[in-house]
């Protein structure tokens, strides 16, 4: 079985992660993914995203995204999970993330991929950096992702504080 958490700044193939997650486990049943990409947060208006930069804290980072899957397999009724984050820069189109999730059925596979995601948005120790024609700046944690934690019955306060490398969050 493939390690569950790969920080890198490679791409990924979605069709090999999910072999990979599959592989060799009959009880299988389902598997539920998520790829985020890089985009345009202005809809192609002012302040069109041209780049992107994400960093994080190697060895924490993997510790943290570690608990967070023991955390999914003690909630859902899964069998494996993967998460795939890359770091470094990017360009629009560029996929970010992938959060894979197998289990015997599709609705355990579903939650547990929403929750992961959820967690993984508001709780990672990744910084994001987006570059403009207006120049760079550290993109701020959002109200609507720490809201969206709270449906899992967590609490997050992330939007309050910086999204700068070393601010502690």
């Amino acid at each position: 079985m493939p390690a569950r958490v790969s920080i890198q700044t490679d791409d990924f193939d979605l069709g090999a992660e999910v072999a990979a997650l599959r592989a060799g486990d009959p009880a299988v049943g389902a598997v539920a993914s998520f790829i985020g990409t890089v985009r345009d947060r202005n809809g192609g208006g002012a302040g069109e995203v041209a780049a992107m930069e994400l960093e994080h804290y190697p060895g924490m980072t993997e510790k943290a995204i570690e608990a967070m899957i023991d955390e999914a397999l003690r909630r859902f009724d899964i069998r494996a999970a993967r998460v795939v984050h890359r770091v470094g820069p990017l360009l629009p189109g560029d996929q970010i993330v992938l959060v894979a999730v197998s289990s015997a059925h599709r609705g355990q596979a579903f939650q547990a991929c929403e929750f992961l995601m959820d967690y993984l948005k508001t709780q990672a120790p990744f910084w994001k950096k987006e570059t403009t024609a207006d120049g760079a700046r550290w993109v701020d944690a959002r109200v609507a992702d720490d809201a969206a934690l709270t449906r899992w019955g967590l609490a997050s306060g992330n939007a309050a504080a910086p999204a700068v490398p070393g601010s502690g969050r």
